[in-house]
């Protein structure tokens, strides 16, 4: 049960994180989030990165409250959205935009077509028209593309 509730809440962080994606950081906060498509940053760090810090709230609530009082929902939910941070680290600011040289090329598929389908992404340096907002669902058409 516990871990079913962890790659639940991992995957319901996709969903999540999609949703953010294309009406808070292409919305309301477009101010913090135009740094990551317009490369307008003078340094390693962007206004984008404070997402990194809006998102790792709501694991480290659950994580306390789940350890503190004992309470094992609590403590998977706070896993898995923590889990997820740590694979959005990976792959978006590792493996896509390569902020550590690391990771640089792969024959893998998957990770053709998720490299493939943030590079349309980013093809918008305004915040709207945008596609492609998710991190690890990749539509079929990029899967398609990395086959050729």
């Amino acid at each position: 049960m516990s871990i079913l509730l962890v790659i639940g809440t991992f995957i319901a962080m996709e969903a999540v994180a999609w949703l953010t994606h294309k009406y808070v950081m292409h919305g309301i906060f477009w101010f913090l989030h135009k740094d990551h498509h317009q490369n307008d940053h003078p340094g390693f760090f962007e206004r984008n990165d404070f997402f990194f810090l809006i998102f790792a709230v709501p694991g480290i609530i659950c994580l306390g409250f789940g350890s503190f009082y004992s309470n094992i929902i609590t403590l998977c939910i706070g896993l898995g959205i923590t889990l997820y941070g740590a694979a959005y680290f990976l792959v978006h600011d590792i493996f896509i935009h390569q902020r550590f040289k690391i990771f640089r090329s792969t024959d893998n598929n998957y990770f053709r077509a998720i490299r493939r389908a943030h590079k349309m992404h980013h093809k918008h340096l305004n915040k709207e028209h945008g596609e492609c907002f998710g991190m690890l669902w990749v539509p079929l058409k990029y899967f398609r593309d990395s086959l050729k």
